[in-house]
């Protein structure tokens, strides 16, 4: 892929959603452009696409990255009640500001608010889901949520905060750079560093999360739009046997794996997560099609 050469800062759309709460969106590239909307993982901001949103925007796209409510620069519910519901239907709205269908890119949580919000509601032309299935290796989401709750208190500053990550995600080579890693993290009342999301989903999203597996594989069933699934060949989240079982409900999806990676593909090998993106968008360019009322 080449090197992104645009510059400019992202323009800034603050989304409201049904119940009134702010929804932060980024958007790079030109209006005009077929669109990607993003959709991030549980417990992860807008962030994590600007690499790849800046590289395909350059490439003739219009790159929307959102962050979920409860997640980085979007509103949190004051009585911290968050339900699926309400983040698929932030997803649908979010969709809905290009004039034609965009392609989805939802990594984990995304991927499957993706999932819903294309059976249920149809907004999409296409989806790419990044190592999520239907059903998902439970060890593996169970370590995700360990390392989600182990600093309750937070971080007294940011070299802290690398060092949480460096143990949690041995495979990287790379840390994040300071500046980076600030933006994931938000300072308290009394000065320490948190994650910047409510720690309240850990007891709704998280803990119902298994609920919807029954929803979603039938929400797969339903999926007509082309599909392609990229996963990790490190990833405890999935396995063999997930996505053998999702090939069967859409065997109309395509499947690639991204060997250097492990769960979070886009932050493991951004390189080749782009490239496997871009291959799958490209024939689909000039498919567009308009939103129906």
């Amino acid at each position: 892929m080449p090197i992104p050469t645009t510059n400019a800062t992202p323009e800034r759309i603050t989304l409201i959603a049904a119940d009134g709460l702010a929804l932060a969106i980024d958007s790079r590239g030109d209006a005009r452009d077929p669109a990607l909307v993003f959709a991030h993982g549980f417990g992860q901001t807008r962030q994590a696409w600007n690499a790849s949103a800046a590289t395909l925007a350059d490439g003739g796209w219009r790159c929307l990255t959102m962050d979920a409510r409860g997640h980085g620069d979007s509103g949190w519910r004051a009585d911290g009640k968050y339900d699926f519901a309400q983040f698929v239907d932030d997803l649908v709205r979010a969709a809905r500001i290009a004039p034609h269908k965009p392609i989805l890119v939802g990594a984990s949580m995304g991927g499957l608010l993706g999932l819903v919000a294309q059976a249920e509601h149809e907004v999409f032309r296409a989806l790419v889901l990044v190592d999520i299935t239907p059903r998902w290796e439970a060890a593996g989401v169970e370590r995700i949520l360990t390392f989600m709750r182990a600093h309750p208190q937070g971080f007294a500053n940011v070299e802290e905060a690398s060092a949480a990550i460096a143990q949690y995600l041995p495979h990287r080579v790379a840390a994040k750079s300071p500046e980076r890693l600030r933006s994931l993290l938000v300072a308290d009342t009394g000065g320490r560093l948190r994650w910047h999301w409510d720690p309240r989903l850990l007891d709704t999203i998280a803990a119902g999360s298994e609920r919807e597996q029954m929803r979603l594989l039938d929400a797969a069933r339903r999926i007509r739009v082309p599909v392609l699934l990229i996963s990790g060949a490190r990833s405890d989240v999935v396995s063999d046997d997930t996505i053998a079982e999702f090939l069967r409900c859409v065997p109309h999806a395509q499947h690639v794996r991204v060997d250097r990676a492990a769960h979070m593909i886009a932050g493991d090998d951004n390189a080749a997560f782009t490239t496997a993106v871009a291959h799958f968008i490209t024939p689909l360019r000039d498919c567009a099609t308009r939103h129906t009322p």
